[in-house]
């Protein structure tokens, strides 16, 4: 009897053993892996832009997309840009841009996200005073500002690229290439004080002395591989101001 027992009692064990064998397998077998989460790219906002100057800045002998400032609105990682709004014209002197901003009623009373400001290269070219230049580059340096909604650090100056290197110049780099440099020091000296961002893209105009393709066909203005260039030291400055 005891003998019975015992044989009853391991078979009853081994059946419980199985079934609960089966029953982990079953679990192990319908267990689904949970894909990752994929977190999408998103814009992550809407910047609006202000672009102050002259041919350099309306992009003379390209067209407008390939001009420093719709490539840069183009570029620029994470955000959309709207169109730029672009006062500049070809020849303008310092003064002339400031009379243009006042004439613009279409701009009167709104402030932008960000503004560049290039001007300079025609006072220079034109023969006109140091003295006067460092006056008004200071005046609409202080209207970009506030156009900026009053943050210097959402303003960004360009150096005047060296023209004396281009066929346009004949040679003359030695007269024309240390007056730009002196109308640069002004407006770098005024852009520190003022406590905007200056970006220094005047080398990368004197590589058009080795490289003609820098230069668009009037042997003069930029081509759109010298903007592009522009826009690759804009673009992380700008970065540094929005991305925080």
């Amino acid at each position: 009897m005891k003998t019975l027992f015992l044989i009853l009692f391991s078979i009853s064990a081994l059946s419980a053993c199985t079934k609960k064998t089966d029953s982990m397998q079953n679990n192990s077998n319908n267990t689904t892996t949970t894909p990752p989460v994929v977190v999408p790219v998103t814009i992550k906002d809407t910047l609006s832009y202000l672009a102050l100057g002259d041919s350099y800045t309306i992009g003379q002998s390209v067209t407008a997309q390939e001009s420093f400032p719709y490539q840069l609105a183009a570029q620029l990682p994470d955000f959309k840009v709207t169109e730029p709004h672009i006062i500049a014209r070809t020849g303008w002197i310092t003064d002339q841009l400031i009379s243009a901003i006042n004439d613009a009623n279409d701009i009167k009373g709104k402030t932008y996200d960000f503004v560049t400001l290039l001007i300079g290269v025609n006072d220079q070219y034109g023969g006109y005073s140091q003295t006067n230049y460092r006056v008004k580059f200071v005046q609409v340096l202080n209207t970009a500002i506030k156009f900026a909604k009053g943050n210097q650090k959402h303003v960004f100056v360009l150096s005047i690229p060296d023209y004396g290197v281009t066929p346009y110049a004949h040679g003359d780099d030695g007269k024309i290439g240390p007056e730009i440099d002196q109308f640069n020091a002004i407006n770098l000296e005024e852009s520190k004080k003022a406590g905007v961002n200056y970006i220094d893209i005047t080398p990368i105009s004197k590589e058009a002395a080795f490289d003609l393709t820098l230069l668009a066909n009037d042997g003069l203005h930029p081509s759109a591989k010298m903007y592009n260039m522009w826009v690759q030291k804009l673009v992380p400055e700008i970065l540094k101001q929005f991305k925080k």
